[in-house]
C-alpha cells in the first residue's frame, strides 16, 4: 500500500491516535479507526506500532516531550512566576480551544485499564509537570511574587489537579470562559498582590 512504511507513517498514526484519545479515550477507539482515517490497513499500523499498548506508550511520549519543549519556552521567556503560571494554564486552554481534553489527563480517568507501561508514561508526565510547577512556585516565593501555604510540591499538584478538572468541567458546556474563570482563579491564590 502506498506510503505504509514511508516517512511521516509514524507520525501521522500518532497524530490521529493522538486526537481519537483527547476525543474518545484510549478505550474508545480501535486500529481499525485509525486504518479507516488513514486509508491503511491494519497489518501497515501493527507494523509501526506492534499492538495497542506501544502505541498508547509512543503518544505518551511524545505528548511529554512537546508539553515539555513548551514548559522550556515558558522558562525562557523571563516572565515572572505569575505570568509563567498563566502561560502553564494557557497550554490547556490551547488544547481545550481544539475541543480536546489533555492527553494524560484523558488517560489518567482510564489509569485502571491501561497497561502497565501507559501507566508509568502517564505518572511520569503528571510527576513532571508537578516538578517543574514546584521550581516555578519557588522562584516565586523567593522574589515575593508568590504565596504558598504548606510545600510548594503539594501546591504544585493542586494546581495540575484545578486545571485538569477545570478542563474536564469546561468540556460539556462547550464553554472556555468556564475553564478562564476556575484556571483564574485557582493561582490567585498563589498570587501576591503588588
Amino acid at each position: 500500500m502506498k506510503g505504509v512504511k514511508g516517512p511521516g507513517t509514524a507520525e501521522r498514526i500518532l497524530d490521529v491516535a493522538e486526537r481519537m484519545v483527547q476525543e474518545r479515550g484510549f478505550n474508545g477507539f480501535s486500529y481499525a479507526d485509525i486504518a479507516a482515517e488513514l486509508r491503511v490497513s491494519k497489518p501497515a499500523l501493527h507494523y509501526h506500532y506492534p499492538g495497542k499498548a506501544e502505541l498508547g506508550v509512543a503518544l505518551v511520549d511524545r505528548y511529554t516531550a512537546r508539553f515539555t519543549e513548551a514548559l522550556a519556552s515558558l522558562d525562557n521567556a523571563g516572565l515572572s512566576a505569575p505570568a509563567t503560571l498563566a502561560g502553564y494554564a494557557n497550554l490547556y486552554l490551547a488544547v481545550l480551544r481544539e475541543h480536546r481534553m489533555c492527553l494524560c489527563g484523558m488517560l489518567a480517568a482510564e489509569y485502571t485499564t491501561l497497561p502497565e507501561p501507559m501507566q508509568a508514561s502517564v505518572l511520569a508526565f503528571f510527576a513532571a509537570n508537578e516538578a517543574w510547577l514546584t521550581t516555578v512556585l519557588d522562584r516565586g516565593i523567593t522574589d515575593g511574587t508568590v504565596h504558598v501555604t504548606g510545600a510548594t510540591g503539594d501546591a504544585a499538584a493542586t494546581i495540575v489537579s484545578g486545571l485538569e478538572g477545570a478542563m474536564l468541567l469546561a468540556r460539556p458546556h462547550t464553554d472556555l470562559t468556564r475553564f478562564e474563570t476556575a484556571a483564574a482563579a485557582l493561582l490567585a491564590g498563589f498570587t501576591r498582590l503588588p
